[in-house]
């Protein structure tokens, strides 16, 4: 059973946050979000550290416990320090710009694929390094997804979109099974 839901939640002196009507909002130097919290948790406000309490104790509320902290938690990181996602974009051909709010990708396809970049996210794009960053960690792994998913790296020669840490293994291919059988 995860404990992840009895830890407090500290706030640093730049974060406020208020609790109103079922719905928290967090505010910082990078920006604010609001949560509206499921009618099974709330929390309490107290001194630098913010508790989730659960109100009763049958499954559904406490697997929105152990949730509600840690977006809550994720909540209070992003309005102080923001996170970031970087792609890797590898290939022969292959490249990325930026027009606008859109980020376009050549990536191998007969036409370039052109995806919106959603409000209060930031895009930059370097050679063959896209980085997304914002205050909200939901959305900037999920706008990161789906860049990946335009093209997700094959493992045969390993192009494509790749997280920058993600290590894609690689397939020997047709030659080395042949070589091997004919030995």
């Amino acid at each position: 059973m995860s404990r992840i839901g009895r830890k407090n939640i500290l706030i640093s002196d730049k974060v406020d946050v208020q609790y109103e009507n079922n719905i928290v909002t967090v505010k910082g130097p990078k920006g604010e979000l609001s949560l509206e919290l499921h009618p099974k948790v709330s929390i309490e406000i107290k001194d630098k550290y913010v508790a989730v309490i659960k109100k009763t104790n049958d499954k559904l509320s406490r697997s929105l416990y152990g949730l509600t902290q840690r977006l809550i938690s994720n909540m209070v990181s992003g309005v102080v320090e923001g996170f970031e996602k970087k792609l890797e974009v590898k290939g022969v051909g292959y490249r990325t710009e930026l027009k606008g709010k859109n980020l376009v990708l050549h990536v191998g396809y007969s036409h370039p694929v052109e995806i919106t970049i959603p409000e209060g996210l930031e895009v930059k794009v370097q050679k063959n390094i896209i980085s997304v960053s914002g205050i909200d960690k939901q959305k900037v792994g999920q706008f990161a997804a789906n860049i990946r998913q335009v093209r997700k790296p094959e493992p045969y020669k390993g192009k494509g979109i790749r997280y920058q840490d993600e290590i894609v293994r690689r397939k020997s291919g047709k030659t080395a099974k042949t070589a091997t059988a004919g030995a």
